[in-house]
C-alpha cells in the first residue's frame, strides 16, 4: 500500500519519480485507526490514455493511491495534471472512447470497479461513492427544486416512502447547515446563493452515507468566508460519518486547512505523497518545492515610505452606481441594487492600491467606472488632475492613453482572429502611430513581458493562460499609460504561473514607475503586491490603510472575518532553497 513503504527523497532521484516518505507517528487513537483500517479506495498502477494529437500519450501514468476510512487525501496539481480525470476514472465517467483506462485497478472496499457491469456501477454511484462538483449550478437541474433532486437519490437507491424520504432530505439539509431547510427544499437552484448550492451538493453526496466522497475543487468558486464554512462542514461531516474523501484542489491553503495526506500530480505522474504536515513544510520533490515556493505568504512587505511623497495620479470622489434588477416571478417590480455607495480613494504615482472584497462587494464595478467602461450615476474621477467622467468623447480618447486595463480573462479580451503583434499595436495605431513603429514597439513589449519575439506572429489560442495574460499586459502598456487597472488578472492562473505574473507586474511597476489599481478577492495575492488596500463590503469601504497594518491589526469586523477565513492561515509556506 502506497504510503507504508516510503523513502526519503534522494538528490539522484529523477525529476518525475515520486518522492515518498515514511508516515509520521500519530499519537491519537483516531489516526492510528485510520492507518490500520482496510482501505476504502485502492488505486494501483492506473494508466489513462489520451487521444492521438494530445500533448502527451497518457493523462495518468502508473498512479497508485490509497484512501482509508475517515481520511482526507488531497490530490494536488496544476491544470493538465490529471486530477479531474482521476475522479472520472473512479466514477467510471471518463469521456470514452477517446479517453480510457488502459491499465491498472481501482477497488472500492475490495470491489474492482472495472469488473462491474454498467448497471451495477450505476447503483454504486451515489450509494457507496458520492461526488461534490466544482460548480453546483451546472451539476444541479435548473428545472427541478432542490428537494426533488435530493429526493431522487433516495428514490433510486432506497425503498423509503414519500414521507420518510422528505423527512430524510430535510434532516440532511439541516445537517449541512442550510438556515431554512423547508424553504430550501421548495426552492430552485437559482433562488439560493452559491454557498447554499454547494451545501445542497454536499447533502446530495452524503444522503446515502457513502463510504467514499470525491470532492472536485468544491470551494474554488466560493468567496473566502463561504469557503471556510464549507471546508469546516466537509471536515465535520467526514469525521462524524467516518467517510474517506478524495479532495481535488490546486490551492495549498486549502490543503493546509483540510488534508490528512497529500498526493502531488505533475503531468499525470505522482511525484510526491505523504502526510500533509510533511509535504507542506518539508517537500522533497523539486516540483512540489516549486509549487509551494509560489504560494504567496500572508506577511505583506513593509510599505515604501517614498510612495507617500508621490503626487496623486488618480482620485475618485463620491462615486455612486446602482443597477436595476428584475423582481421575482411573484413580485414583478424592478428593484434597485446599489453596487457602489459614495466611494472615494486616491492612487499615488508608483503605488499599488489593492481593492479587495467578496462577490457583490462592488470592486469590479469600481474598476470599470474609473476606466469609463461603465458610467457612474454620480461622482468624479480625476486622472492627472482632469475629470475623466465628464470628459467629451474626444477628450476620453486622449485620456485613455494614461489609464489602461488588464482583464481577468485574456482569452475573452483578445481577438482570436488577429496576430499578437496586431493586437498590441492596435492602440498606438488608433492614436496616430505608424504601423511600422507600432509593430516595432509591440515586439519590444513582448520582450519586456518575457515572451519570445516569435510570439508576435502567432494567434491567442496558441498560448497558455499565463502567456495570454502577459500579452494582455503588453497590450495595456502599448500606449505608455501612467495607470494600469488590473481586474483579477491572476485568479484564473495556476499557482506557479500566478507567481510569475505577479513578479512581472511588480517589476514593471518599478521599471516604468506605473501606478496599479489591483482588484482581487485573494488576500494572499493582495499581501504580496499591494502597498495599500481598500476592503470593500456591499459597495462601501469597510477599511483602508497600508496592507501590512491592515493585515496585522484589522479594525473592521468584516476585515477581521475575511482574514480569519483565509484557508491555511496558520501555515506559513517554508522558504525553500533551489525551488
Amino acid at each position: 500500500m502506497l504510503g507504508h513503504s516510503r523513502h526519503r527523497h534522494s538528490a539522484h532521484r529523477s525529476f518525475l519519480q515520486p518522492a515518498r516518505r515514511r508516515p509520521e507517528r500519530r499519537a491519537q487513537s483516531e489516526a492510528e485507526e485510520i492507518m490500520n483500517a482496510a482501505p476504502v479506495l485502492e488505486i494501483k498502477n492506473l494508466q489513462i490514455a489520451l487521444p492521438k494529437g494530445a500533448d502527451r500519450p497518457y493523462a495518468l501514468q502508473d498512479l497508485t493511491l490509497t484512501i482509508n476510512p475517515g481520511e482526507i487525501v488531497c490530490l494536488v496539481g496544476e491544470s493538465g495534471s490529471g486530477k479531474s480525470l482521476s475522479a472520472g476514472a473512479i466514477m467510471r465517467l471518463l469521456p470514452e472512447p477517446h479517453v480510457h483506462v488502459t491499465h491498472g485497478t481501482i477497488k472500492l472496499e475490495g470491489t474492482d470497479l472495472y469488473s462491474l457491469s454498467e448497471a451495477d456501477m450505476k447503483k454504486l454511484r451515489g450509494d457507496r461513492i458520492g461526488m461534490i462538483f466544482q460548480e453546483p449550478m451546472t451539476a444541479l437541474n435548473p428545472q427541478k427544486t432542490v428537494g426533488w433532486q435530493i429526493d431522487e437519490v433516495l428514490r433510486l437507491h432506497t425503498k423509503l416512502g414519500r414521507k420518510e424520504r422528505r423527512a430524510a432530505v430535510l434532516d440532511m439539509l439541516a445537517e449541512v447547515k442550510i438556515p431554512d431547510p423547508e424553504s430550501a427544499y421548495n426552492a430552485y437552484p437559482h433562488q439560493i446563493s452559491g454557498g447554499q448550492r454547494q451545501r445542497v451538493m454536499i447533502a446530495m453526496a452524503l444522503i446515502l452515507k457513502p463510504r467514499l466522497i470525491i470532492a472536485d475543487e468544491p470551494t474554488t468558486a466560493l468567496d473566502v468566508t463561504t469557503q471556510a464554512q464549507i471546508l469546516k462542514l466537509i471536515r465535520d461531516l467526514q469525521r462524524e460519518h467516518n467517510t474517506g474523501i478524495l479532495f481535488i484542489t490546486h490551492d495549498f491553503g486549502v490543503v493546509a486547512e483540510i488534508a490528512d495526506r497529500v498526493a502531488v500530480l505533475r503531468l499525470g505522474e505522482l511525484v510526491e505523497e505523504g502526510p500533509a504536515s510533511e509535504v507542506l513544510n518539508h517537500p522533497q520533490h523539486p516540483y512540489t518545492k516549486a509549487l509551494i515556493a509560489s504560494v504567496p505568504a500572508l506577511t505583506p512587505p513593509e510599505p515604501k515610505p517614498s510612495v507617500d511623497a508621490q503626487p496623486v495620479i488618480l482620485k475618485a470622489s463620491a462615486l455612486r452606481k446602482t443597477f436595476k434588477a428584475r423582481g421575482g416571478l411573484l413580485i414583478g417590480k424592478r428593484s434597485a441594487v446599489p453596487a457602489v455607495k459614495d466611494l472615494s480613494f486616491e492612487l499615488r504615482q508608483g503605488e499599488t492600491l489593492g481593492v479587495v472584497g467578496e462577490s457583490g462587494s462592488g470592486k469590479t464595478t469600481v474598476s470599470r467606472i474609473v476606466t469609463r467602461l461603465l458610467e457612474a450615476d454620480s461622482g468624479k474621477v480625476d486622472v492627472n488632475g482632469r475629470d475623466f467622467l465628464s470628459a467629451s468623447p474626444r477628450e476620453v480618447r486622449a485620456m485613455r492613453k494614461d489609464i489602461q486595463m488588464v482583464f481577468q480573462d485574456p482569452m475573452a479580451s483578445l481577438n482570436p482572429r488577429r496576430r499578437v503583434v496586431d493586437l498590441i499595436a492596435q492602440g498606438p495605431i488608433v492614436h496616430g502611430v505608424s504601423k511600422e513603429q507600432a509593430h516595432a514597439k509591440a515586439r519590444e513589449l513582448l520582450e519586456l513581458v518575457e515572451l519570445s519575439p516569435a510570439a508576435a506572429d502567432r494567434f491567442p489560442h496558441e498560448f497558455s493562460g499565463g502567456q495570454r495574460q502577459r500579452i494582455g499586459i503588453a497590450r495595456a502598456l502599448a500606449l505608455e499609460p501612467r495607470i494600469v487597472v488590473a481586474d483579477e488578472p491572476v485568479s484564473a492562473l495556476d499557482v506557479s504561473v500566478q507567481a510569475q505574473v505577479l513578479r512581472l507586474l511588480a517589476d514593471l511597476r518599478e521599471r516604468l514607475n506605473l501606478s496599479l489599481l489591483f482588484v482581487t478577492h485573494d488576500l494572499r495575492v493582495a499581501a504580496q503586491l499591494c502597498d495599500r488596500i481598500i476592503v470593500m463590503s456591499k459597495g462601501e469601504i469597510a477599511e483602508t490603510g497600508p496592507t501590512a497594518e491592515v493585515f496585522a491589526n484589522p479594525q473592521h469586523e468584516y476585515t477581521q472575518r475575511l482574514l480569519a477565513s483565509i484557508p491555511g492561515k496558520g501555515w506559513t509556506p517554508p522558504r525553500l532553497e533551489n525551488a
